[in-house]
């Protein structure tokens, strides 16, 4: 603990950690958005007899460009950029908080207390975002030019109207989301604390910067391709379902279950390379911003 964190009161610490996680989760999706919703168009489509089918990832960005406008890369953007500073700041701040609490008394070694923390950072973080996943989801689903869609506001209107609260309005997919956030935390800041403390510093203000930013690409990729098949559940849950009328996909683990058998193990993992672009540098991109306006907050913050 430095010397500028014991002149500051535990509250206003923990007030400098939420604001800290909240500009990292609104620089984050500023900057990534349109990766999130093309790992979601191929997450939820179910085969080669899809007519809107993409076969790549320059294959959807053609398409999409072609179909639905320039601005179609940032459709369903508001709900996450609405989400997004509470959501980091309550997973950055629960982290810190849950840290503390399993590292009270050092009865866990401290490399499980980061993992530890790190899941119960996530699931708390995936009660707080569901609402605003469902109206995501919802959104980058639609296939209509994006002047023709609804506002994020009347489309969870619309959810509220015709299901409430309940596991098919603003609660669907809550346990697929619980364990895609929970497994990814767990991996994301288990890894990179620990690593990071294995890493030397580098004395060097940019060798620094790439230090912190390559620990961070790792944690971000590898929390990626383990929580995967929790989000491909989630968009299959979300988003719409095969036959209008009908849902085939209810719950978390038998959705993958559907999803294994109909299609196969690598369907589990469809949008795994726009996920891993996406996460794999905004993973980094958290962490940074994360630590630059925390250290920044505790010197200029009066004490």
């Amino acid at each position: 603990m430095t010397d500028v964190q014991k002149q500051h009161s535990v509250t206003k610490l923990a007030a400098m950690q939420f604001v800290a996680g909240g500009c990292a989760g609104f620089v984050e999706v500023s900057i990534m958005h349109p990766l999130d919703l093309v790992k979601t168009r191929f997450q939820i489509q179910r085969g080669p007899d899809d007519p809107m089918r993409y076969n790549s990832l320059a294959d959807c960005f053609k398409k999409m460009y072609r179909n639905e406008g320039l601005l179609s890369f940032y459709k369903g953007i508001l709900p996450p950029l609405l989400a997004e500073t509470p959501k980091r700041a309550v997973k950055f701040f629960t982290f810190e908080r849950y840290k503390n609490m399993f590292s009270y008394g050092s009865y866990i070694p401290q490399s499980w207390v980061f993992a530890l923390s790190g899941l119960c950072s996530g699931l708390t973080e995936a009660v707080v975002i569901n609402p605003f996943e469902v109206v995501k989801v919802k959104l980058q689903a639609e296939r209509s030019d994006f002047k023709q869609q609804r506002s994020s506001y009347a489309t969870a209107r619309e959810i509220l109207r015709e299901h409430g609260f309940g596991s098919q309005g603003l609660g669907k997919g809550m346990t697929s989301t619980l364990g895609r956030h929970g497994v990814f935390n767990m991996v994301y800041f288990g890894f990179y604390h620990n690593i990071k403390g294995m890493v030397p510093v580098a004395e060097d203000p940019s060798m620094e910067l790439l230090r912190r930013f390559l620990i961070g690409l790792a944690s971000g990729t590898l929390s990626s391709i383990i929580n995967i098949p929790f989000d491909v559940a989630k968009s299959r849950i979300q988003g719409p379902q095969p036959t209008p009328g009908e849902i085939k996909y209810r719950t978390c683990f038998a959705t993958i279950a559907t999803v294994y058998k109909e299609e196969g193990f690598f369907a589990l993992y469809k949008g795994l390379l726009p996920k891993i672009l996406r996460l794999g540098p905004g993973g980094a991109i958290m962490f940074i911003v994360y630590e630059h306006v925390f250290d920044y907050l505790k010197i200029h913050v009066p004490v």
